[in-house]
């Protein structure tokens, strides 16, 4: 009989004939060559240029006031630029995005922070007679920042399992979840002391930090480059100080074969096709409609703090943002916990019944739960997305009690309170959706990334843009119980998604299947 070892590394992931070769699953190279230990600083590395979206966003709301009088515009008009800003947060993760699953993560995560930067500096000394120069640099600015978010699922697809993942996608999304938190009360200090400039200047000097960091440290990871983290990519691919870099580590018995454990390289691919089947969809549009009733109680804080509570000063006002920010950062948490205990407890019962199917000990050599993303009818949805519908609950009770706080001008204390449960149930679903996205197009992680901040910001982008307008026409008491019962009434697609995600994901492993017999 022939060794084992090469008919495992030829044989695709599932065949039969996988199943039946003896060696136990141990033999098998792993999925990354990065130890726990390096895949915490990677994701802390991605975590903190994360960060840069949400920051530029909300260190520029507490300064609204004051960029309108600045410009001799309306408020109505300087959200126009919120709204430009969040139309591009969903466009250009679509191009950068689907680049960086095509020529790698490094260079385009380095590319966008420098977009970034340069944006700020033409921000920070834009005349205030040229309105439409402060529209143009402020999508500008989207486009580099948003895409960083993207970027960072990609690079999580590329060095963690399934049932990791999880945990490190909620760990990376603290990073930008403090944007939300701590970018207000920047933006309301510097425009208070310094002026609204100064909220630039800062951004600029954060953004170039970030920059050399990432080209200091961060490694390749796509794995059509760099397979699992031990190919040796191009210089200019390579960290300058290589303290995490996969392609440095030597073998131990020196028999691996470093080169089977490489993914074809694939030709650039369209994100929009992720679309094509009703899964992914139906779950980003959900997923937008919860986002953007964020994005509509975020957006109009501190217009209607200062409408409800006038005696607050703009400080003050940035200092209201914690408590939404904070609870996000804390849900961001609490999420990879979960999330993983979720697909710990649905890969016992799936354990369970497979070993009941097929009898005995004899199954548990082929069901492993750490290489589910080999198993065809794991059900990878269920395991996500069933706390979702619990979760909603509080989401919508948080949502309209805040708008009857807001309107019946109660202590200040109440819509607080209505903030924090708002920003920790609001990314329990967001994480939660993130997350089996990636699971389920993992070979176009940063593309489906891409097409979730599409939904999610062309649906906010839609909703600021029209908020000011709902509020003066209903009160924000009416306001908040209709976009709560819109996130009560579209709930139901995530059982539709559990219900047809396996079917979906069938089709999709057939195609790719067609495309590489085809390349």
């Amino acid at each position: 009989m022939s060794d084992p070892k090469p008919s495992k590394v030829q044989e695709p992931p599932g065949s039969p004939e996988q199943s039946s070769t003896s060696a136990s699953a141990e033999e098998e190279p792993p999925y990354s060559v990065y130890n726990k230990r390096e895949k915490w600083f990677l994701v802390l590395l991605i975590a903190a240029s994360g960060l840069f979206s949400p920051l530029t966003a909300n260190v520029y709301f507490p300064a609204i006031p004051t960029i309108a009088n600045a410009f001799h515009k309306s408020t109505e008009l300087i959200n126009l630029t919120v709204t430009m800003y969040m139309v591009f947060q969903g466009i250009s993760p679509m191009f950068f995005g689907a680049l960086a699953d095509y020529v790698g993560r490094r260079l385009i995560y380095a590319a966008c922070l420098a977009i970034l930067s340069v944006s700020c500096v033409g921000l920070a000394l834009t005349p205030t007679n040229a309105y439409w120069l402060l529209m143009v640099l402020r999508c500008l600015q989207a486009a580099g920042s948003t895409s960083t978010i993207a970027l960072g699922a990609g690079v999580i697809g590329d060095i963690a399992e399934p049932y990791e993942r999880g945990g490190f996608m909620g760990a990376y999304q603290t990073g930008p979840l403090i944007g939300p938190a701590i970018g207000p009360i920047i933006g309301g200090a510097l425009a208070g002391s310094l002026g609204w400039r100064s909220i630039f200047w800062f951004l600029v000097i954060a953004a170039g930090i970030a920059c050399i960091f990432v080209l200091l440290f961060l490694p390749e990871t796509l794995r059509s480059i760099v397979g699992d983290g031990s190919i040796k990519p191009s210089p200019f691919l390579r960290p300058v100080i290589p303290i995490v870099a996969g392609y440095k580590k030597t073998n131990e018995d020196g028999t691996r074969q470093l080169e089977n454990t490489k993914t074809a390289r694939k030709r650039f691919r369209n994100p929009l096709t992720l679309l094509l089947y009703p899964d992914i969809p139906l779950l980003l549009f959900f997923n937008g409609t919860v986002s953007a009733v964020y994005y509509a109680v975020t957006a109009t804080i501190s217009s209607l703090f200062v409408e409800v509570y006038p005696f607050l000063t703009e400080t003050e006002v940035g200092l209201c943002f914690l408590c939404i920010g904070g609870g996000m950062t804390i849900g961001s948490l609490i999420s990879g916990t979960i999330l993983d205990r979720e697909w710990r407890s649905v890969s016992k019962e799936y354990r369970e019944k497979k070993m009941r199917e097929k009898g005995g000990e004899a199954a548990v050599a082929e069901i492993d739960i750490k290489k589910a993303r080999d198993d065809p009818d794991f059900p990878i949805e269920y395991a996500r997305l069933r706390v979702i519908p619990y979760i909603m609950i509080f989401y919508v009770g948080a949502v309209i009690g805040y708008g009857w706080c807001m309107q019946a001008a109660t202590h200040i204390s109440a819509p607080l309170i209505m903030q924090f449960i708002i920003g920790i149930t609001s990314i329990l679903v967001l994480n939660a959706a993130q997350t089996v996205t990636v699971d389920l197009a993992p070979t176009q992680s940063s593309s489906v990334s891409a097409c979730n901040n599409l939904f999610r910001g062309g649906l906010g982008a839609v909703l600021t843009s029209v908020i000011d307008l709902v509020l003066k026409a209903l009160n924000p008491g009416w306001t908040y119980v209709l976009f709560g019962l819109v996130c009560a009434v579209l709930t139901p697609l995530v059982w539709v998604v559990i219900k047809i995600g396996p079917g979906c994901r069938q089709k999709r492993r057939e195609k790719e299947q067609r495309e590489n017999q085809k390349a």
